[in-house]
């Protein structure tokens, strides 16, 4: 290899070339960005990034088992592998073996495109959105609005080697949008966010005309104590809390007793109906719009994850089937650990139930028996008890009352009280399945599709001073 060579695939030779490990996997993402950021009805700046981030994960046999040595560098030429490589291996000499120690994937096909260049991004990205962005501020000044905001893009190419013969690479775009419209006074916030892979199915202009009606329900205020409430959980919400509750399904806790899905008594709960609903949630790697890696890209080993399973191939995989628990996460450690099938995680989730109505839809059905609450987003969630996956939060630009089948208020935020898992099997209807953008996870996971629901006792735990 040339040394002044800093091309992906050859970064990942050279690197494996170097490596006097009994196993090395290598995983180079090459990463580039674009954004644009606005506030009061003007941009404010834009901008793009490029990088790179090397991982080397060195496996090393001892006389007590297999240990690995893990070391992630940015920035990384051809000059800089050998002492990054040497720095793995010492780093694996110097740990215990390793619990999750795996023979290394072997005998996956190579993609075609491995040796091409990786893929970029660049502020052309927003070519058709930007002018249409640009007429939102004009509407949004003379209809007494101020817009505020982001729209970002960024395309991470990994390219995958191991000693084993793998050469695997995954072009990944991940755009996302949030635009925040207040009243000039400041006392009325509404937020919208849309999830993207190339900014030509987003409209800011119908963004903006959602948060103008949203804005003109919160003239009339009305204040409501904390208590529990019918309450219609849009698609973004919905996804925020099953996220965090994908995140806590690792087979290992459950079967240690640790999780909500621990079954009393010992084992888990998978076989267990959860839902009334007819729930499934699910992860594919080939989902259309939601496309993610086909494959496991492991930087660091946990019970979520191992780094010796990087490469292995992933497959649609239904976590909750009709309302039933059927999966939960495993690497080829915990599986053999728990006696539950192989799960690896993925990097995106759809809930799907059968739904058609859409969330006006269920708006228009509410509020005849009494008053319902209609939320916008949730934030800063945070666990309170792993044993029933109780979370706290707050609601945030946005809770709206409705009486009759139409938005009469806003009513202050709350902070709310809930478990995702209770909520499923509280749940009385679901409406139909759409991508949505999480507000609190966004920064992490931005693959989701959801339908809104309805619960029926949603507990709003206390009264919130936020906006």
């Amino acid at each position: 290899m040339n040394p002044a060579s800093s091309r992906p695939h050859e970064i990942v030779e050279g690197a494996l070339e170097l490596s006097r490990a009994d196993g090395c996997v290598i995983i180079a993402d090459e990463h580039s960005g674009a954004n644009l950021r606005w506030a009061g009805n003007a941009l404010t700046t834009n901008g793009v990034t490029r990088g790179r981030t090397l991982t080397v994960i060195a496996a090393v046999g001892g006389a007590e088992g297999t240990a690995s040595g893990v070391v992630s560098r940015s920035a990384v030429t051809s000059d800089d592998l050998e002492p990054l490589v040497r720095a793995a291996e010492a780093a694996a000499r110097e740990a215990g073996p390793a619990e999750d120690a795996q023979p290394l994937v072997e005998g996956v096909p190579e993609s075609p495109d491995f040796t091409e260049p990786p893929a970029e991004t660049s502020s052309g990205v927003f070519a058709a959105f930007a002018p249409a962005l640009g007429e939102s501020f004009a509407r949004a000044r003379a209809g007494g609005r101020e817009l505020y905001g982001f729209a970002a893009h960024n395309l991470t190419s990994s390219y995958l080697g191991t000693s084993t013969g793998l050469r695997l690479r995954h072009d990944q775009p991940t755009g996302t949008l949030e635009l925040n419209a207040k009243s000039p006074d400041r006392t009325r916030s509404a937020w919208a966010g849309r999830p993207t892979r190339d900014f030509r199915d987003v409209d800011p202009l119908a963004l903006d005309a959602e948060l103008a009606r949203r804005l003109a329900w919160a003239e009339r205020r009305v204040e409501r104590p904390a208590g529990r409430y019918e309450t219609l959980l849009p698609p973004t919400a919905v996804a925020d809390l099953l996220i965090y509750q994908q995140w806590s399904s690792t087979a290992r806790d459950a079967a240690e007793g640790r999780t909500v899905f621990s079954k009393a008594g010992g084992g888990t709960r998978v076989g267990e109906r959860l839902s009334g609903l007819p729930l499934t949630l699910r992860s594919d790697p080939r989902e259309p719009g939601l496309e993610s890696a086909p494959f496991v890209l492991a930087h660091s080993s946990g019970d979520d994850a191992s780094v010796f399973d990087n490469g292995l191939p992933l497959e649609p995989t239904e976590w909750l089937r009709g309302g039933e628990l059927n999966r939960l996460i495993t690497t080829r450690h915990t599986a053999g650990l728990t006696g539950l099938p192989l799960a690896p995680g993925m990097d995106n989730l759809v809930l799907d139930a059968g739904g058609s109505r859409s969330l006006d839809e269920m708006v228009a059905a509410s509020g005849h028996d009494g008053p319902c609450l209609l939320l916008t987003c949730l934030w800063y969630i945070r666990e309170v008890d792993p044993a029933t996956l109780l979370l706290t939060g707050l609601t945030r630009d946005g809770v709206y009352l409705v009486e009759k089948g139409e938005v009469t208020a806003e009513v202050n935020n709350f902070r709310f009280n809930e478990s995702p898992v209770s909520l499923l099997g509280r749940a009385t209807e679901a409406g139909v399945t759409e991508r949505t953008l999480p507000r609190e996870w966004g920064d992490w996971f931005t693959r989701a599709a959801m339908p809104a629901l309805r619960v029926p006792d949603f507990h709003m735990s206390s009264v919130s001073q936020g906006v």
